[in-house]
């Protein structure tokens, strides 16, 4: 609790500007990096982030400091050199964008880790700690480094708010923005400079090795809560900060620790949870969801098995004992049990010493899944020109999620017919 005071009280210099910078640099690159994750180019951030180091090292080799405004331009140059080549290749080429990305991504780091070798070998004594780069120096952040990131940061956040509406064409619908004159071009050059400068400043926290994670993670996590690219965003940058301030905290209390690689755990973490946890897209949300699926299937087919014994004589309230019904379909019995109990529960199914019979409500179900499933046969033999014996095992799926709006769409379509492919009256 001691620790915990002393840390978010602020009041050692140090603390402040850790944190504030991991914040700032975890922050914004997450918010770019939403947008790389949408335009499907998680890999490029991978790329940028390794093809800085050459011009780290250039930089540093022609101004001979480490000033952190000198080494940006350096980064920055580089990277969006990396971007412009990965793009041409892409495009001048048969080569894919994967394949592309490996071969800039290699090329200049290797070029980076020789020029890193010479200057380490120099005899520069200003050359110290240069090699942070490879795997941040956020613990040691000062000053002048968070001016430097401040104004990245800003910039960044700026270009995502003035540009957000022709940003959110450009991720989702390409096309219709080059039909409406939008400057495709020019957008994807504004995205490509958004993320070089993420990486760039990035790196200083968590080094080239891990700024893919920072850039894409927090993205990737917040996707699986929302589907409004606003909420994203901003979720996305609060997860970005949250790990920040955590990976700081951590460091603080273990000076042993890291706070980049503590900033990255964490943030994936976060990421873990939320693919597992998430309402509508987790994968605990998912099984849930084919469980659910699964009964109501169940339920649905129980129901028009039912109605189908019926219809020949128009006695839908005939009771039926179970071997019946396990003749009549291969539903296995232990599941076919379940389904008539929950059925019965639900007040669709009325149980005897004889068997099960429908209760009105039930007939009523079981009549509406046997039309869904007649009026989908008629629709695709006479839509789609597929064979009557063709139509039977898309029904038998598609019956169980057709909405009522839908529905009566397929009735006005097909004119309210009365006879399935099959000669079969539809109810």
């Amino acid at each position: 609790m001691k620790e915990f005071l002393e840390f978010f009280s602020f009041a050692d210099a140090n603390v402040r500007y850790v944190t504030l910078g991991s914040v700032l640099l975890a922050g914004s690159s997450a918010v770019v990096g939403c947008f790389t994750l949408l335009r499907k180019r998680a890999l490029v951030g991978d790329a940028v982030a390794h093809a800085v180091l050459p011009g780290v090292c250039l930089a540093f080799i022609l101004s001979g400091t480490k000033n952190p405004f000198i080494l940006l331009v350096g980064a920055f140059i580089t990277g969006w050199i990396s971007l412009i080549l990965i793009d041409f290749i892409t495009s001048r080429s048969r080569i894919k964008e994967d394949t592309a990305i490996g071969l800039v991504l290699s090329v200049f780091f290797g070029v980076g880790i020789l020029l890193l070798t010479a200057i380490q070998h120099s005899g520069n004594a200003a050359q110290s700690g240069l090699d942070k780069f490879l795997f941040g120096k956020a613990a040691s952040l000062v000053g002048e480094d968070l001016i430097a990131f401040s104004i990245v940061a800003i910039l960044l956040l700026a270009a995502t708010i003035l540009f957000y509406k022709e940003l959110k064409l450009l991720c989702f619908d390409e096309t219709f923005a080059k039909t409406i004159g939008f400057p495709v071009r020019g957008l994807e050059l504004l995205l490509t400079t958004l993320t070089v400068l993420a990486v760039v400043v990035g790196i200083q926290a968590v080094g080239v090795v891990l700024m893919a994670a920072m850039l894409i993670t927090p993205a990737a996590a917040a996707r699986f809560w929302t589907d409004r690219l606003g909420v994203m965003l901003v979720l996305a940058a609060i997860i970005g900060a949250f790990s920040g301030v955590a990976g700081a905290f951590v460091s603080y209390t273990a000076p042993a620790m890291p706070t980049g690689p503590w900033i990255v755990l964490i943030v994936s973490m976060i990421a873990i949870l939320s693919f597992a946890l998430a309402p509508n897209k987790g994968w605990i949300a998912r099984i849930l969801r084919r469980r659910r699926n699964k009964k109501l299937i169940l339920e649905e087919n129980l129901l028009k098995l039912l109605y189908h014994l019926g219809e020949d004589r128009q006695d839908y309230t005939t009771t039926r004992p179970l071997q019946e019904l396990l003749d009549k379909r291969a539903i296995p019995a232990k599941e076919a049990k379940y389904g008539l109990a929950k059925l019965r529960a639900q007040g669709y199914l009325e149980r005897s010493k004889a068997g099960w019979s429908l209760t009105p409500e039930g007939i009523k179900r079981g009549r509406r899944v046997v039309r869904l499933h007649r009026l989908w046969e008629l629709y695709l033999t006479q839509y789609l020109h597929l064979a009557s014996d063709h139509v039977h095992e898309d029904a038998e799926t598609i019956e169980h999620i057709i909405t009522p709006e839908l529905e009566q769409r397929l009735l006005e379509e097909l004119n309210y017919p009365e006879l399935d492919p099959h000669s079969a009256r539809i109810p």
